[in-house]
């Protein structure tokens, strides 16, 4: 009997352990993919390190993504608070869901309507002759639009309960997402001429696929919140 109760109890921590480790595992996904998916389509931050790449070479342009994933640390963290609390807070999160959903379905038109223009090009960016490194802190810094990206992508989570605000998971979902920004960065810089020749055609398909995935979350969360 002792040795039921025992092998029941080892048991229990087992899954315990495995319900642990999906949970901050799935967090950190999340975080990469948020981050990777919100960076992909070309702008400052991103086209920024191709044209380092292309001007002073590929070392340069890993330091700048260096710099620009760093700041991600804070700005995600940020975005955990704010959202926390206002989780804490049922009326200001149900408003708070239902301008996430407005948001995502704008988002989806913005990326439908990026996917119809033309070629991009990385002629008119400037580099300065700084360290790389500071130019994508600085940049980076710059980016108002990550926190509250962060705090929608985070929303969105948590109205579907795949979000959790323990220290564990928050450090994956930071970790994941410093990793998503630094990888998408390093793509641009890795096939920086590819992409300065194609971008036109690469920029059109990733914005349309953008454009279904974005309106897909505005439609579950509005399942969510409705049905």
């Amino acid at each position: 009997m002792a040795f039921a109760s025992q092998s029941l109890h080892i048991c229990d921590k087992v899954f315990l352990l495995i319900f642990l480790l999906m949970t901050i595992f799935s967090l950190f996904f999340f975080g990469f993919f948020f981050s990777f998916v919100g960076s992909i389509t070309p702008s400052m931050l991103n086209m920024t390190a191709l044209k380092i790449s292309l001007d002073k070479g590929t070392a340069e342009a890993n330091r700048y993504a260096i710099g620009v994933s760093l700041v991600v640390i804070p700005q995600v963290i940020i975005a955990v608070i704010l959202t926390k609390y206002i989780a804490e807070n049922p009326s200001i999160l149900e408003t708070l869901e239902k301008a996430g959903i407005v948001i995502f379905i704008l988002l989806s038109y913005y990326f439908y309507k990026e996917s119809k223009k033309n070629k991009i090009q990385v002629d008119g960016i400037k580099t300065k002759n700084e360290k790389p490194l500071l130019t994508g802190v600085t940049l980076s810094f710059l980016n108002m639009f990550a926190i509250p990206f962060f705090s929608v992508s985070v929303i969105a989570l948590d109205t579907l309960e795949l979000f959790h605000f323990d220290v564990l998971s928050v450090i994956f979902f930071v970790l994941g997402a410093v990793i998503g920004t630094f990888s998408i960065l390093f793509l641009y810089v890795k096939y920086a001429k590819i992409i300065q020749q194609k971008t036109g055609k690469l920029t059109k398909d990733i914005t349309l696929l953008l454009s279904i995935l974005t309106g897909l979350v505005a439609l579950f969360t509005v399942i969510k919140l409705f049905i």
